[in-house]
């Protein structure tokens, strides 16, 4: 895999997000629960006229379709994942995750449609420093990194 693009920003990290999945009708993000489900949230806002979809953890029997509320977008009724976009995020490259990429294989085996893509969605480029991105067939993996300062009086 090499860098095709650079961005700065949450906003053109979202962006980036939308470009990729643009000719998909359905998007699978597997993640782990609290650190993963926020941002899974966040890039289905970002396509809302799409279906959506999030598994937790390596339970693909978890699953449950996003919906769009007054509040953004929020987990609704245990559905079908299947999709034309499995997008894998992160958190579960963590250590403390105790996944293997092996296991998240196999639920994009069962999950994915023909010809379909899969996305790593990621910071801190956690796919590479774990060694996911050679155990997964990553389609395109969009990394931040994140750098801040805290203000204080």
């Amino acid at each position: 895999m090499e860098i095709t693009d650079e961005f700065t920003g949450i906003t053109e990290n979202l962006l980036a997000f939308r470009e990729e999945v643009n000719e998909a009708e359905k998007i699978t993000f597997i993640g782990m629960p609290g650190v993963c489900s926020p941002f899974a949230m966040l890039f289905a806002y970002v396509v809302k006229e799409k279906e959506s979809f999030f598994i937790t953890g390596a339970d693909v029997k978890s699953a449950r379709k996003m919906e769009l509320t007054e509040q953004g977008m929020q987990f609704g009724d245990f559905a079908d994942p299947k999709a034309d976009v499995v997008a894998i995020l992160g958190g579960l490259a963590m250590p403390k995750a105790s996944i293997k990429p092996e296991e998240i294989n196999e639920i994009v085996d069962d999950v994915l449609k023909k010809d379909g893509k899969i996305i790593g969605l990621c910071y801190m480029d956690i796919f590479r420093e774990s060694g996911w991105h050679l155990k997964i067939d990553f389609d395109c993996i969009i990394n931040g990194t994140l750098t801040g300062f805290i203000l204080r009086k």
